[in-house]
Parts: structure tokens; sequence; C-alpha cells
């Protein structure tokens, strides 16, 4: 009978677990909240890292009541199908591009404007102030919660035929650009074909020649290997790339106060530290990939690849809001 009673104690627990969405084995069994998080980039990226970090911290922070299991390299998907688990609430935390982002919160993608940024401080203030908070804000209404902007850096070109110096370089070249209008409407611009692409596909389509070209940060150059089916890296930094950390509503409504705060600080002070990660290793990188065989060309012509993506800068300015561009901007 004892045996029996215990049997339906532990049954009970287990479903109690099983419906708040924790798990015994972890922390000694003081675990309250395991945050399942996804984000498509490697295991040696600042992705990875800073959120291995992020979980440290919280695990001293909360006592041990929450803990995060990482799935790096796309385990659970591409990004789009990672920001859709979050509304499911079947993912509950990432940190990923704003590529699929404007399908969710249109706005976002005023961060994607060629050259809006004029260099990394610039992009902080901004973010981390009032503009990227009412950013971050928005993802309410479509039950994400905003917790962060960490960072993959400013994106640059590499290609497989030519080394790429002025935007008339590009003409006619097969490039794959995030799912973002914006990104594809510029290179469109200088005469290459944009192919919006998802991330998963682009190292094979590179390899077999289906693309001569791609663009993303140095630590995506490198970490994806990109050296072993990509010639030339033009350090162009046409955009900068920002990466939310978003976080499940139906997850953040289960947190307890105490608990919110703990995560939403934590999050924006790792921050820091992740974009320390790929300013340390940004220089680093580049000169081992130089040994690896690509040829790395540091002096474009930014200033030709500004005016040349012009039109598209306006065209999207109109549609964010000129004032709200302006102040972006005018940032000090």
């Amino acid at each position: 009978m004892e045996r029996r009673a215990m049997f339906s104690i532990l049954k009970a627990a287990a479903v109690i677990a099983l419906l708040l969405g924790t798990s015994s084995g972890v922390h000694a069994g003081a675990l309250e909240f395991e945050l399942i998080e996804a984000h498509t980039a490697p295991a040696e990226h600042p992705y990875t890292v800073a959120m291995e970090h992020l979980n440290q911290l919280l695990g001293e922070r909360t006592k041990g009541r929450v803990a995060i299991k990482i799935h790096h390299t796309r385990q659970l998907g591409d990004e789009r199908q990672v920001v859709e688990g979050l509304q499911l609430g079947t993912v509950h935390l990432t940190v990923t591009s704003t590529g699929p982002l404007g399908g969710f919160v249109p706005e976002m993608n005023v961060v994607d404007l060629p050259f809006l940024f004029r260099d990394a401080e610039h992009a902080y203030k901004v973010l981390d102030g009032e503009i990227g908070q009412s950013l971050l804000k928005k993802f309410e209404s479509v039950g994400i919660m905003g917790l962060a902007f960490w960072e993959n850096g400013f994106r640059h070109i590499t290609t497989s035929k030519k080394p790429i110096n002025q935007p008339t370089d590009m003409k006619g070249l097969k490039i794959r650009v995030m799912e973002n209008k914006i990104h594809q409407a510029a290179f469109r611009q200088i005469g290459a074909d944009a192919i919006p692409m998802a991330w998963g596909e682009v190292f094979t389509s590179l390899q077999q020649g289906l693309l001569d070209a791609q663009e993303n940060p140095t630590p995506i150059v490198y970490a994806f290997k990109l050296y072993e089916v990509q010639k030339y890296l033009s350090l162009t930094g046409h955009f900068y790339s920002p990466a939310p950390v978003l976080l499940s509503k139906r997850t953040w409504d289960r947190l307890p106060a105490d608990l919110q705060k703990i995560v939403y600080d934590t999050t924006l002070e790792v921050a820091r530290f992740q974009r320390g990660l790929i300013h340390k290793e940004e220089q680093k990188q580049i000169a081992e990939l130089r040994v690896k065989g690509m040829v790395v060309i540091e002096n474009t012509d930014k200033a030709a690849f500004r005016e040349a993506m012009k039109p598209v800068f306006e065209q999207y300015q109109a549609q964010f809001g000129k004032d709200l561009v302006q102040r972006i901007v005018n940032t000090r």
C-alpha cells in the first residue's frame, strides 16, 4: 500500500513537472525551468559561447532554478522555424539574425538599412537605448519577448571568382542573401542577382557553383569554413547585423517576477560579453582566413558602395519613417 501510494505521488509530481516545463536531474533537483534554446551558428561561434555564459550566470543567480538547454548548428531548424517555435512555445529562447524577423515585426528591418550605422558604438547606443528597446517591445504583440540585442558584426562579401573592390564588381554575380527585402533590394541595386536562401543550403550551393558569393560577418565565414568554397573576402561592412535575443512569451508568462527580472537583466548584461567576443575574434579570424588561403581585400571603396545603395536607403527610409531613421543617424 505504501509503495502504491509512493508511486502515485511520484507520478503526480512527474505530471506537474511536465506541465510546468521543469526537469529533474539538473542542478541536483533544484531546477524549476529548463529553457529550450536554439540557434543556427555552430558550437564555437560567439552566439553559443555567450549562451553558455548566460546559462552559467542564470544558474548561479537563480540558485539553480533556471537552466538553458542549448541547441546550436540548426539542430532545431532554421531561424524562421525557431522563431515560429517561440510563438508556439516549442522553443523557449533564441538568438537570431534579423533576417526572418521582418515577417513578424516589420519595423525591425529598419536596422538593416545599408550603411545605417557609422560603427559598432553607434549601433550600441541606438539598440541599447530608447529606439532599440521600442523595437524589441513590438514583439510582444506576436507572442515573443525581446530581451536584448547581441550582435554578429558588420557584414562583408565573399566570392569565388573575383575580388570585390567597387559596387560595379558585383554585376551579374549570384549572391546568397538573407530572407530580407532590404538586403535583396540593396544587392539588386548594384547589379547582383540576389537570391534569398535558408542558411542550411548555402555551403553546398557555393560548393556546386550554384552561387558565386554570399555576405556575412567574419565569425560566420570562419565558423562555417567558407574558405573551403570561397576565395575572396572583401571587407565592405555594408550592413550591421544585430542579433536579438528573444524569449517565448508563453515561457515568460510562466516565470515568476523574480526570475523574469534575473533573466532579463542577465541577458542584457551578457550583451557586453558577447559583443566583446565578436570584436576580440574578428582580427584573429581574418588573419587565420588568410593562412587558410583566402585573399582579404581591406581597402574596398565603402563610399562608392554607400552611394550606390543610397536609392534603397531612401526607399525604405520612407517606409519606416524619415523621422525614425534620422533619429538613428543623429544618435551620438
